[in-house]
């Protein structure tokens, strides 16, 4: 046992991740059941997620587990026709779950790059098939309706993409590690530092919240952008109430303060600052240029013919979700790393992301109708991509309705 890559990882750390997903990613609630989905190699982590859910109080856990080389197999020998099929039914009981206020907890850990041998055409397929049977669960967690929490796992497949010069323990170790920073549970108490973080992040948001921009003006290298934001929008970060009372963090790690944008108020050129990892393709210089909340032109570097299937998933895929602030100096952008994977590198910079808004988002956001939160500018999509646009030379300012500026970020940092 000793000689597998799982001997790398800290027992200790992976405990009290295990801990702080359900303490304060969840803060679940006794009685109440969880929904937990992870890559098989995570199983050392799954198992702790139940144990310390069932210590609190949990009815049921029921996890579903998913293989690379399952995956990898549909690719490489199923019909054609198979990549416009996805398991509806699944998803319809997992949204009647959500429905019954059950918890969702999402363990990511795959490698990022598992499909770039693959045909693009048919990976673009089977993500929209899904995305599209996805929908009966999606829209309570896109509502906030429960609380959910995404965390990770160090995986080997994921280590050696993030350290190819390594040999797998060693790449093994440094992952964990960097995870375990990350989510700050490298701590004696990682549920107080916690407490601590969400309190910081709510300061942040407090000030947002009460200058109520109309929109954010960006500019630095390849950038020049307005980006307004939605009628009635609210800034939300770190800790937050779902829709069923329960205080939760959606996201471990998190460095961000995000609102929703308004689709049909975004004006100007953004450039990319970090390469995106998207279904095994790296997307790389993004530079993209928008028309009334509109992408209308769009290049890059890498994966550029990858992105223009994106943003020909659905309407809203060329109009963006949420806009989120995140300093240069966040942890996770001190750290160097590129993770491949959105949980971890969006935290390092500010970003946007298109599709799907949140509609918690907003002054009252839990009692708005889909069509009220249209209305105020809210955008509605098969998908939610995060894209990071932040860096140590950029600038923010905040426009008020007078059109007087607020400044909010200078060279990458709050103002």
């Amino acid at each position: 046992m000793s000689t597998l890559p799982s001997a790398s990882i800290d027992p200790v750390k992976l405990d009290r991740l295990a801990e702080v997903a359900v303490k304060i990613g969840l803060r679940l609630q006794a009685g109440q059941d969880l929904f937990l989905t992870a890559p098989v190699a995570a199983l050392p982590l799954v198992r702790k997620i139940a144990e310390h859910a069932y210590k609190a109080g949990a009815g049921l856990v029921t996890p579903i587990l998913s293989d690379e080389e399952i995956t990898l197999s549909r690719f490489r020998y199923s019909s054609d026709a198979g990549f416009d099929r996805a398991p509806s039914w699944l998803y319809e009981g997992v949204g009647k779950a959500f429905a019954n206020n059950t918890a969702r907890l999402a363990i990511v850990g795959d490698n990022p790059m598992l499909l770039s041998g693959e045909d693009p055409a048919k990976v673009a397929r089977a993500n929209k098939a899904n995305s599209i049977a996805y929908q009966p669960a999606l829209e309570k967690i896109a509502g906030f309706d429960i609380n959910w929490n995404i965390i990770a796992y160090p995986s080997a497949s994921w280590a050696r993409q993030m350290f190819p010069g390594e040999d797998e323990a060693a790449a093994v170790k440094k992952l964990a590690d960097a995870i375990f920073a990350a989510s700050r549970v490298d701590r004696d108490d990682p549920v107080a530092a916690w407490e601590a973080h969400n309190a910081a992040l709510g300061k942040r948001t407090a000030w947002l919240n009460g200058q109520r921009f109309a929109s954010l003006h960006y500019s630095g290298p390849g950038t020049d952008l307005t980006l307004g934001l939605a009628d009635d929008h609210e800034w939300q970060g770190g800790a937050s109430m779902a829709k069923n009372g329960i205080v939760c963090n959606p996201n471990i790690p998190t460095e961000e303060v995000f609102t929703t944008p308004h689709a049909r108020r975004v004006s100007g050129r953004v450039s990319s600052t970090k390469p995106l990892s998207y279904q095994g393709t790296l997307i790389d210089e993004i530079s993209v240029r928008f028309e009334e909340g509109r992408i209308v032109e769009a290049k890059a570097t890498k994966g550029e013919a990858v992105l223009a299937q994106v943003l020909e998933t659905d309407d809203g895929a060329r109009r963006l979700g949420e806009v989120a602030l995140v300093p240069h100096s966040s942890p996770i952008s001190q750290s160097g790393l590129l993770f491949f994977n959105t949980l971890f590198d969006e935290n390092a910079a500010c970003h946007i992301a298109l599709g799907q808004c949140y509609s918690k988002c907003f002054l009252d956001g839990a009692n708005l109708t889909p069509e009220q939160v249209a209305e105020k500018g809210g955008n509605k999509s098969l998908i939610h991509i995060d894209w990071m646009i932040g860096s140590d030379k950029i600038d923010i300012d905040g426009i008020k309705p007078d059109g007087s500026r607020v400044p909010v970020f200078r060279k990458g940092e709050w103002a």
